[in-house]
């Protein structure tokens, strides 16, 4: 069968500080029901007194606090040297603050009034952005602080991505990264600016598929207040927050043709202007994109404009799919059940001989991404200390077109769909009907995991939805 698609959130330890109680009970609740292991704190003070004795994934926290406000605790866990990654809670009036507290180190914000998607949404997308920028640390070392993740694989093409990172990373130019979805894109902008003189203000990311072209505007540029229905009070946008610092454009070929000719005028005249306004702002800013298409098919087939594509493209950087550095599988998979069992909190799985060859064989559509949601499954399920390749068989796609492909790569008797329904039931199973951390477990959304069950005739679960004034 192929791999689910992976989850679009990931599931960790949060720590909520508000001195409101209501609102702190409300969205501790909703953070509950998605997966997570959740505490409270009233206030900041009280906050890093509970983080003397454990970290934690994800800091949500309002800004307006008695005693020591959220920007003031965004500062002090920076010194503190915390690893979490922080959501600043914010009202309309305040948002220029929350946009200081992101260049002291914070996530991103949330402006109240929100919902439990929003929440749900911002929280998971700071854990696996933690998670990404944060390796294990080794055993005896005691230098504290968090580590950058290495860019695992000692293969060739990986070194030699490396040594391209270093050369491109101290210039001031525009970089195009260009690879299939899951070889690791985004991880290799954050290594080009953790490498760059930029590396001490803030990156700011924008996943530009999930943006329609009116949001996307507001998202990059922002908005004052009045300039479109709903624009109840002005915003700052991305190209401001990253000031001094690096802007990500995750998958820019999904920008609309129309906002592509107010991005080209950023990269060429370096200002821009917020929407409803015709103040001109300097863009301090170096310019990261990444895409998983081909620009200049994209070009010749009008959807990218093409001065665009040789504006972004100053130094192209080409990330190789899994399939080209297939030596460097067994070597990731150990990164991987390692980041697995300290989260949790169990030993690491280990490949049999059998198993690893199996995975060295296999041709990885999904790339890295799918060596790691196989890694997780086999963490959460295996019940010995070695993976053996009949688990990890049913997990891998068949390629007809291959004549290397495992033999017995798909076990006789199954449909796809009862193999996957197998699965699925085995992992719910597991977690005692905890669709949270089965979706997680299967590198599927919770919603995918419902509509999976409601197929399977499983009671539909009941959600509330709220609002946290």
């Amino acid at each position: 069968m192929t791999p689910p698609a992976p989850a679009e959130t990931a599931f960790g330890s949060v720590l909520v500080v508000d001195d409101h109680a209501q609102a702190r009970q409300s969205m501790a609740d909703v953070l509950r029901r998605a997966g997570h292991e959740v505490r409270c704190c009233s206030g900041a003070h009280e906050a890093l007194r509970v983080l003397e004795e454990g970290s934690c994934d994800c800091i949500v926290t309002d800004l307006k606090m008695p005693g020591m406000n959220g920007l003031e605790f965004i500062v002090q866990l920076r010194e503190r040297r915390h690893p979490a990654q922080v959501v600043m809670v914010t009202a309309h009036a305040t948002v220029s603050s929350a946009v200081e507290a992101m260049r002291h180190g914070a996530f991103d914000y949330i402006e109240k009034p929100f919902g439990v998607e929003q929440l749900e949404r911002l929280v998971g997308q700071a854990i696996r952005h933690g998670r990404l920028l944060v390796a294990p640390t080794a055993p005896g070392d005691n230098s504290g602080g968090p580590k950058p993740t290495p860019m695992i694989g000692s293969s060739p093409v990986m070194q030699a991505l490396r040594a391209r990172i270093v050369q491109i990373a101290p210039t001031p130019e525009t970089v195009l990264i260009t690879g299939e979805s899951g070889t690791g894109k985004e991880l290799v902008a954050r290594a080009v600016h953790a490498q760059s003189a930029r590396r001490e203000a803030p990156l700011v990311s924008l996943n530009c598929p999930v943006l329609s072209a009116h949001l996307m505007e507001s998202e990059l540029f922002g908005h004052e207040k009045g300039a479109f229905t709903g624009a109840d009070a002005p915003r700052t946008g991305r190209f401001e927050m990253a000031h001094g610092g690096s802007i990500l454009l995750d998958e820019v070929t999904e920008i609309d043709l129309n906002l592509q000719a107010k991005l080209l005028r950023v990269l060429q005249e370096r200002s821009f202007e917020r929407v409803g306004s015709s103040r001109t702002i300097a863009a301090d800013v170096r310019v990261l994109a990444t895409t998983n298409r081909n620009l200049e098919a994209e070009v010749a087939a009008g959807r990218f404009r093409e001065d665009l594509y040789f504006r972004l493209a100053v130094v192209p950087l080409a990330v190789p799919p899994l399939c080209e550095r297939r030596e460097d599988v067994p070597e990731l998979a150990e990164h991987f059940f390692a980041r697995c069992a300290a989260r949790l909190g169990k030993d690491p799985c280990r490949l049999e001989p059998a198993a690893e060859q199996l995975l060295l064989d296999y041709h990885w559509p999904g790339n890295v991404r799918e060596l790691e949601n196989i890694c997780t499954r086999a963490s959460v399920l295996s019940t010995g200390g070695q993976v053996t390749a009949d688990e990890l068989r049913r997990w891998l796609a068949t390629d007809p077109d291959r004549d290397d492909k495992p033999s017995g790569h798909v076990p006789v008797g199954l449909s796809l769909e009862e193999m996957e329904r197998k699965l699925i039931e085995a992992t719910l199973d597991h977690f005692g009907g905890h669709r949270a951390r089965t979706a997680e477990a299967l590198g599927i959304g919770v919603r995918t995991l419902s509509g999976k069950l409601r197929q399977y005739g499983y009671a539909p679960r009941e959600r509330s939805f709220c609002r946290t004034g």
